[in-house]
């Protein structure tokens, strides 16, 4: 006879997980923050979004439209999808949580990648699965590792592309290559919340992957086009999986002004354009201007870049150079690379302050 717990008990593995940690934000008293710490827009939010939350604010004493329907309309006329295979949620990372929790129970494995978000390991623990870690091949995803962890008991695979905190994508034929070794039953689970950012030619974002199978949903986000207080990501998939996850899904899981805010957003295609535009200027000048012997810059596709230093004793000098002048990049060894700073890509002034600062650890200034 075992004794009775003095107190609840949580479920297995879940005190095995490490909690997420933000980006830091906090700056030495009196000197101004200037957060590049978390790839929110540098542009702020569309200004139809702006209005259309407060246009929202007048209506707060009512209950959201529990499907989230006008914003899966948006979703479906800029994106040239069916409204009815999209599911809204509180975030991309609410989307997560539910597929895990639909298709992950205990003895299933998750497959996923060295330096992938991590907020996939923390859904796979809750949903009592083990994770099944692939490293990277020069910081970027291997088709050939990931197909070859696959096992009997692998019942989903994540891959964020392009990649957080990397920066790095795999091509489309890449990603249809991994699609095909997959067994019909594993749920490949292709993040694709830095999309709007990609600028190389031959990257898809997944929805004709989505439209050709039978076992794929692409989850994206707005938190990184402007509206990341409001907490909407959106999930396209299959009838099947979205009936599903339809079937846990909160009633109420998208805001009132969150779901105004993104279908105003989403329609919003020329700010958009200005977004991504001014990220592709900006990481491309912050590469150039950083890349030395010291200090390494892979190719982004993200609206970020990671600077990786000589050594975590130069990295982490670098963080509070940066910090002592208002600048918060993210440290990465949450990410397993201790030696690296994740820097988003900010307003010009921005830039050009990181570039100067860091010239003191190996980046030699850039030029126009």
């Amino acid at each position: 006879m075992t004794d009775t717990p003095k107190r609840p008990v949580p479920q297995p593995g879940i005190l095995k997980i490490a909690p997420y940690v933000p980006g830091r934000s906090d700056t030495p008293a009196g000197v101004k923050l200037v957060k590049l710490s978390a790839n929110e827009s540098p542009l702020g939010a569309s200004p139809k979004a702006i209005e259309a939350v407060r246009e929202a604010a007048g209506r707060i004493e009512i209950y959201p439209e529990g499907s989230s329907r006008d914003l899966r309309m948006a979703l479906g006329e800029v994106h040239g999808l069916a409204p009815d295979r999209i599911v809204c949620g509180f975030g991309s990372d609410d989307i997560l949580h539910l597929l895990a929790q639909v298709y992950l129970g205990e003895g299933d494995e998750a497959v996923m990648s060295q330096y992938g978000f991590n907020v996939y390991p923390i859904i796979t623990r809750g949903a009592s699965a083990e994770i099944i870690m692939v490293p990277e091949t020069d910081y970027r995803a291997d088709v050939d590792a990931l197909l070859a962890a696959v096992t009997p008991r692998t019942r989903m695979l994540f891959l964020a592309n392009p990649n957080n905190p990397t920066g790095s994508y795999l091509p489309a034929a890449e990603v249809e290559r991994l699609q095909r070794g997959l067994r019909p039953d594993i749920l490949f689970v292709l993040d694709s919340a830095y999309a709007e950012y990609v600028t190389a030619e031959d990257y898809a974002e997944g929805i004709d992957l989505v439209n050709a199978s039978d076992n794929v949903v692409m989850v994206r986000t707005f938190s990184k086009m402007g509206i990341a207080g409001e907490r909407v990501g959106w999930m396209y998939g299959p009838d099947h999986v979205v009936d599903a996850v339809n079937r846990i899904r909160g009633p109420f899981n998208v805001s009132l002004s969150g779901q105004a805010a993104a279908a105003a957003a989403a329609r919003d295609v020329a700010f958009t354009a200005r977004l991504r535009e001014h990220n592709a200027r900006w990481r491309s000048w912050l590469t150039g201007a950083l890349q030395s012997n010291a200090i390494r810059v892979p190719p982004s596709q993200g609206n970020f870049i990671l600077a990786l230093f000589e050594d975590v004793a130069t990295a982490k000098a670098a963080f509070a150079a940066l910090r002592d002048k208002g600048l918060l990049v993210r440290e990465m060894h949450g990410y397993g690379i201790p030696d690296g700073l994740r820097i988003s890509i900010g307003l010009e002034e921005h830039m050009r302050a990181v570039v100067e600062i860091l010239k003191a650890f190996g980046a030699p200034g850039a030029s126009n």
